[in-house]
C-alpha cells in the first residue's frame, strides 16, 4: 500500500466493510465476534492504539490471546467525542505506518467497545470490578499522576483528589475509579486486577501505585493495605512516535480507501519494556516483540532522557523559531546543531548502555526516527505540558550533571528557552498559544524572570531546590539575559559556536 498518488473511493471503516477493505489492507483474520474484555484501558488516544494495542492485535492474529481484547475508558468530557467516533467504527482503527520510503497501513481489532464517559463513572468503575477484567492501564500523560514535579511523591492536596476522598463511590478521577473498582473485587472475591502505566515516566509503575495506594489510604486504610500486598503495578518502557491526528492524517487515510473518523499514523519503530509482575495473568505480548525483564530502569532513562529529553530541547527552540515540526527542527542547521551539542555532552554522559545498545548508539537511532520527515510531529504537541515534561525530562538529568559536576550550560539554555518561549511570542513577532495547564502562572513569572531570573526558578513545584544551586542558576540567569538581549537565533548560534 505504498503508491499514494491517486485517491481510492474510501469505505467507512466498521466491521461490515472489513471483507471488502481486504483486496487492498490487512485486516484482522481472526473473529471479532468471539473476542472477550481482559484489560481496560483508560485514555484512548493515539498513543494506546498505535502502540498497546497493536501488540495485542499482533498476538491475536497469531490466535492467542482472544480473551484479553481492549474495553476502552475515559474519565474528561471530552473523551466523549473519542468514544461516539470509535463506536461508529465498531472500535477498528487504521493504523497508517509512515517511513521515509513509504507508506503502509493495517485495520487493527484489538479493541471491542468503549464505556460511557459519565460523571461518577459508574460504568467504568462496574467493568473493572468484573472477574474477567485482569488487567486495567493507563495513558492520562506524564502530569496525570497527581505527584509533585520537584519530588514525585503523591499529592492528594489537588482538588480531584480531594473530590474522590470526599466522594469515593462517584469519583472524578481515573485512580479514584480503580480505587473503587478493587473495593469491589475484594468484597465480592474476584480478586485482584495489574495496573499498567504506558506513560512516559521513569518508574511509571511505582508513581501509579503511590497514587493509588496514596489515594485508598485516605478513605480505608485495610483497602489500601489489601491493594498494597495484592494488586501488580508493573514498571515499563514505551515508545512509539505517534503524531497527533488532524486534518493530514483524516485525508491519508481517504487517499488509502479507508473513511476513517480517528486514524493514527506512526514511525515504523515500536518498544515496549516491561517488568513480568502482574498478578491475574497477562498477554504473552514478548511473542511479537515486547520485553520483559526485571532491568527496565535502564531502558527507561536512557529512552526518557534522550529521546523524551531531546524532544524538549528541539520542541522550546524550534517553537520560538517558528519551526513547525520535529523533523523540520532536525532540517534546521542552527537547532539540530544545539541539540547534537547538548546530547552528546550533556545527556549521553548520565545515560547507561543497555543489553542491546550503547547510549552513543541510542542516540544515533534517535537522531534518525527525529530527521524522518514523514512524520509530521508538531513542535507544539511536543512543547505542550512543558512543566510536567521539563521536570521528568530534563531536571533529573541537571541534577546529575551537577552531582557530578559535569557540564550543564546546554540544560540551562533549555531551560531559558521554555521560559522565554512562556512569553508568549516567538521571534517572527508572532504569538504562542497557551501551550501548558499552568500556562497563565508560567507566562507571569516569564515576565518577573526578565529583570529577575530567580524568580523562574523560584517554580518549586517544577525546580524544587535547584533554583539555589549557585552554578545552575548562574548559567540560567546569563542565557537568559543572553536572550533578551539577542534573541533566540543569536544565542542558540552563541551557544553552539562556543
Amino acid at each position: 500500500m505504498d503508491d499514494l498518488t491517486k485517491p481510492n473511493d474510501p469505505s467507512p471503516l466498521n466491521e461490515a466493510s472489513l471483507s471488502s477493505l481486504a483486496a487492498t489492507l490487512p485486516v484482522p483474520t481472526y473473529d471479532r465476534s468471539a473476542l472477550t474484555p481482559g484489560i481496560v484501558h483508560i485514555g484512548l488516544g493515539n498513543f494506546h492504539r498505535g502502540h498497546q494495542a497493536w501488540y495485542l492485535h499482533r498476538l491475536m492474529e497469531q490466535g492467542k490471546a482472544h480473551d484479553w481484547a481492549i474495553v476502552g475508558a475515559g474519565v474528561r468530557s471530552n473523551d466523549a467525542a473519542m468514544r461516539d467516533r470509535l463506536l461508529a467504527q465498531d472500535c477498528l482503527t487504521t493504523l497508517i505506518e509512515l517511513r521515509p520510503d513509504g507508506t503502509s497501513a493495517e485495520i487493527c481489532g484489538s479493541m471491542i467497545d468503549f464505556l460511557p464517559v459519565e460523571e461518577g463513572n459508574g460504568a467504568l468503575i462496574a467493568q473493572m470490578a468484573e472477574r474477567s477484567i485482569r488487567i486495567v492501564s493507563l495513558t492520562v500523560t506524564e502530569g496525570g499522576y497527581f505527584q509533585d514535579a520537584a519530588t514525585g511523591s503523591f499529592t492528594p492536596e489537588h482538588a480531584d483528589i480531594q473530590h474522590d476522598v470526599a466522594y469515593p463511590d462517584a469519583p472524578c478521577t481515573a485512580f479514584g475509579a480503580i480505587v473503587a473498582a478493587l473495593k469491589l473485587r475484594r468484597a465480592s472475591g474476584a480478586g485482584p486486577f495489574t495496573v499498567q502505566s504506558c506513560d512516559n515516566l521513569r518508574g511509571n509503575g511505582t508513581i501509579t501505585k503511590a497514587a493509588v495506594v496514596g489515594l485508598a489510604q485516605l478513605t480505608d486504610s485495610d483497602l489500601a493495605n489489601w491493594i498494597e500486598e495484592h494488586v501488580s503495578f508493573p514498571n515499563a518502557m514505551v515508545d512509539c512516535i505517534v503524531p497527533a491526528t488532524g486534518p493530514q492524517e483524516l485525508a491519508l487515510a481517504r487517499v488509502l480507501g479507508v473513511a476513517d473518523a480517528a486514524p493514527v499514523t506512526h514511525e515504523s519503530f515500536r518498544q515496549w519494556v516491561i517488568e513480568d509482575d502482574f498478578c491475574a495473568g497477562r498477554p504473552d505480548w514478548d511473542l511479537v516483540g515486547a520485553t520483559f525483564t526485571n532491568h527496565v530502569h535502564d531502558y527507561e532513562a536512557m529512552k526518557i532522557r534522550i529521546l523524551n529529553a531531546g524532544h524538549q530541547v528541539l520542541a522550546n527552540a524550534g517553537e520560538l523559531l517558528n519551526v513547525g515540526t520535529i523533523s523540520d527542527c532536525m532540517a534546521d542547521p542552527l537547532i539540530s546543531a544545539f541539540f547534537a551539542r547538548v546530547q552528546s555532552e550533556e545527556i549521553v554522559p548520565h545515560v547507561a548502555d543497555v543489553p542491546e545498545m550503547t547510549a552513543p548508539d541510542y542516540l544515533t537511532l534517535i537522531t534518525g526516527r527525529f530527521s524522518n520527515g514523514a512524520i509530521r510531529d508538531t513542535v507544539r504537541r511536543v512543547a505542550y505540558d512543558g512543566s510536567s515534561r521539563h521536570s521528568g525530562f530534563i531536571l533529573p538529568i541537571v541534577r546529575d550533571a551537577l552531582e557530578a559536576g559535569t557540564p550543564v550550560s546546554g540544560l540551562a539554555l533549555c531551560e531559558a528557552l521554555w521560559c522565554f518561549m512562556c512569553l508568549g511570542t516567538r521571534e517572527d513577532g508572532s504569538s504562542i498559544e497557551a501551550n501548558d495547564p499552568i500556562w497563565d502562572l508560567l507566562q507571569r513569572t516569564a515576565a518577573a524572570a526578565k529583570d529577575d531570573p530567580q524568580a523562574w526558578l523560584g517554580l518549586s513545584q517544577i525546580y524544587g531546590d535547584l533554583g539555589a544551586n549557585e552554578r545552575f542558576a548562574n548559567a540560567f540567569a546569563s542565557w537568559l539575559s543572553h536572550l533578551h538581549d539577542k534573541g533566540p537565533s543569536h544565542t542558540l548560534a552563541h551557544y553552539v559556536q562556543s
